[in-house]
């Protein structure tokens, strides 16, 4: 339930409604509010204070009615301004990154107050009466909306401001690195389920992958196609643990799934029925693109997307690919001491009941962040250099076996690609240059844990 609950959140925040209609909410009840309390108190109570508004009813329908037409014009202004700084960074920086510009909270608090002061001048202007023996002039009221239209006057400065900062590299960059950030402390928490070594070996060694799992097991259907967005661990677990289970996942967050396509497989195979299946279907969260809820490939992959693109012959722009390079590296040396979670998750019996087919691995995580960059960066000598550089940072803070080899192997292909695509002797003694420097620092560690 966390999980669905964190899901829903993460797509509300990436919304552009959400915060403008909870402001326009807050708008109307203020309205209505300030007007109750100008019919509660008595008129010679405020008479005399500078602040509130003491002209007559026309004065008042004619202030409200300029607050109210200046502020629908500006929203407009204001959302032709994002849709062309949207369609300028989906053009430079990839389509996938509206998202992050779309969940800015500033830009939707400023559209928010547009429309929020829109909407209480036009409830407040409804409440002026000019009746005779029947005159009404909302004088608080009408001082909010002097007060609402000097707030929004300051966040349209503010917002000029912040649109000229979105659109440049730097800034886009960090806040896609904020959003990485922050998908790896929720991705990778201490524990899930119990891990392989939480307990001795010879308590483990009871509770191994059944013999008879491959003939006795059973598929689990997809009920529905999309992009895998989450899968709510601990309702898995629960499952397993209450339908007696052994649940083998072939399929992470990010993965495509197509209905009627195994999703999991089950032993023992004979408790699968349709209720079972429908259960199961509940834990695996769909949708119709990838998200950060629990793919921390899909947030690598879109500081990868900004550098291949600045790669490209149209943009040539190899200090912004430094740069991602630069925060992939960061990434890599964070995770490179952190615990991944384990493969096989046991219930508090020591009992095993998940095996997770496809699990997140050091290896995978370079290959997503390098692969693409390294095949587009070959004749840039520049970028190669930075990335074995980089290579040998991770490489400086990785102490497993297994994790060396990986970043050896990337950096021995960066150096095979880069030899034949380099046309200056120079610039290839100095990438031999950086190779041997990052095997050294491999070979090193190697001996030290040795």
């Amino acid at each position: 339930m966390r999980t669905r609950l964190r899901n829903i959140y993460l797509r509300l925040e990436a919304s552009f409604w959400f915060i403008p209609a909870l402001m326009a909410c807050a708008a109307i009840a203020m309205a209505y509010a300030a007007t109750a309390l100008d019919r509660a108190l008595p008129h010679e109570a405020l008479a005399h204070h500078w602040w509130r508004y003491q002209g007559d009813p026309d004065g008042a329908r004619t202030v409200l009615s300029v607050i109210a037409s200046s502020m629908i014009t500006v929203a407009g202004v204001v959302f032709s301004i994002t849709i062309v700084v949207l369609t300028l960074a989906s053009s430079q920086f990839g389509s996938r990154l509206i998202r992050n510009f779309m969940h800015v909270r500033a830009n939707q608090i400023v559209l928010g107050i547009f429309v929020a002061t829109f909407i209480y001048c036009l409830l407040v202007l409804r409440t002026v009466n000019a009746m005779e023996g029947k005159i009404f002039v909302p004088g608080l009221a009408v001082s909010g909306a002097f007060l609402m239209a000097l707030l929004s006057l300051s966040v349209l400065i503010y917002f000029i401001h912040s649109v000229s900062e979105s659109i440049q590299a730097q800034h886009i960059i960090s806040r896609v690195r904020r959003d990485l950030d922050k998908a790896v402390q929720r991705i990778f928490p201490e524990k899930i389920g119990e891990e392989e070594n939480a307990s001795s070996g010879a308590e483990r060694r009871d509770y191994v992958v059944p013999t008879t799992c491959d003939r006795e097991a059973c598929f689990v259907k997809a009920g529905c196609s999309g992009y895998l967005q989450t899968i709510d661990h601990e309702a898995l677990m629960q499952v397993a643990v209450e339908e007696n289970l052994l649940i083998h996942l072939a399929c992470r967050p990010g993965h495509f799934i197509t209905k009627g396509s195994a999703l999991v497989t089950v032993w023992p195979g004979t408790k699968v029925d349709e209720v079972l299946s429908r259960k199961i279907n509940a834990v695996f969260e769909m949708g119709p693109e990838r998200t950060l809820a629990q793919d921390v490939e899909y947030a690598i992959s879109q500081l990868v997307e900004i550098a291949v693109r600045a790669l490209s012959p149209g943009i040539n722009d190899p200090f912004t690919a430094i740069t991602c390079i630069d925060w992939l590296g960061a990434m890599l040396c964070q995770l490179s001491h952190r615990k991944l979670p384990a493969s096989h998750r046991y219930d508090k019996h020591n009992r095993l009941r998940v095996v997770i087919g496809k699990s997140v691995t050091f290896e995978g995580l370079v290959d997503a962040a390098f692969n693409m960059i390294r095949q587009n960066a070959q004749a840039n000598a520049a970028v190669s250099i930075h990335l074995l550089e980089t290579l040998a940072t991770i490489a400086a803070q990785t102490r497993k076996t297994d994790h060396r080899a990986a970043l050896l192997r990337h950096a021995t292909m960066v150096a095979k690609g880069c030899r034949a695509g380099l046309a200056e002797d120079n610039d290839r003694k100095d990438l031999e240059r950086r190779y041997a420097a990052i095997a050294k620092v491999l070979e090193d560690q190697s001996a030290s844990s040795g």
